[in-house]
């Protein structure tokens, strides 16, 4: 029987049999009343493992990860977070999105306490965090100002800072980097990844990004096209994931992204991994 006893065997997070389906209101007569985002996806992530989620456009990654953030509920199967079912939003899992969505009316520090405040955390207890997190992402110069007085990356800085504030266990990641540019994204992998190895944190990272998906994880999951299942799992023996600008440069990074590439794009890999 599951428990949420904190036993370290249990998986940070996992996924049983889990489907999602949305009623399809533009449905004709012919067609399903529903539709089927993702179906009988079971994953398995352990107590400081990250793992990326590739897949087609449209094949219910997202949906995957509202699920797990308990802002979603599953049609069929369950998920738990240390052995706790999710049935709501869960303190001890974080979410972060795309984009930084930081608060314009308050500023860059009142916008990574704000995960603190809703907590409940009194101001002198939030204050020694978020100055510690402002120093990491390379903000502390940058307290006081607005997010409107900040570049996209560092607005992604702040929003990271405000994930990591509340001190999840697990966090969920959608794409956080896709919409910057290419070097600032290199810098963010690279903090990010200091950041869950340095502080042991477990993470499922949704990205398009190929390279992305090997520099920064232990396993890459790959999905099918909708409704999506795990069709793949890979697991990326490479050293320094915890250095994503070292990691880059290994000389199998073309291989594992060949072979990627093969499971998205042709459905069965030519050959497999050697």
């Amino acid at each position: 029987m599951r428990n949420a006893t904190g036993n370290v065997a249990l998986p940070r997070l996992e996924f049983l049999g889990v489907t999602k389906r949305f009623a399809n209101k533009n449905a004709k007569p012919s067609q399903p009343s529903f539709l089927t985002a993702v179906e009988e996806v079971s994953l398995s992530i352990k107590d400081g493992e990250v793992v990326s989620l590739i897949g087609p456009s449209g094949c219910g990654k997202s949906t995957l990860l509202n699920m797990g953030s308990g802002l979603d509920r599953a049609s069929e199967g369950e998920i738990f977070v240390d052995g706790e079912r999710v049935t709501k939003p869960n303190p001890h899992v974080a979410f972060m999105l795309q984009k930084d969505l930081l608060l314009p009316w308050r500023t860059i520090a009142e916008n990574v306490a704000l995960g603190l405040e809703i907590h409940g955390a009194e101001g002198k207890q939030r204050s020694p965090t978020v100055a510690a997190l402002l120093a990491k992402f390379h903000l502390d110069g940058f307290s006081g100002h607005y997010p409107h007085q900040l570049s996209g990356g560092m607005r992604q800085r702040a929003a990271l800072a405000r994930t990591l504030a509340v001190d999840p266990a697990v966090l969920l990641l959608d794409e956080p980097f896709s919409a910057l540019d290419a070097q600032t994204k290199m810098i963010l992998q690279s903090d990010l990844a200091q950041t869950l190895a340095a502080e042991g944190k477990t993470a499922l990272f949704i990205t398009h990004d190929l390279v992305e998906s090997v520099i920064l994880s232990d396993r890459v999951l790959v999905m099918s096209a909708r409704p999506g299942r795990i069709v793949e799992e890979i697991e990326i023996d490479l050293p320094d994931r915890d250095v994503p600008l070292i990691r880059r440069k290994h000389k199998r990074i073309g291989e594992y992204v060949s072979y990627l590439m093969s499971l998205l794009h042709v459905g069965e890999p030519e050959a497999a991994l050697a």
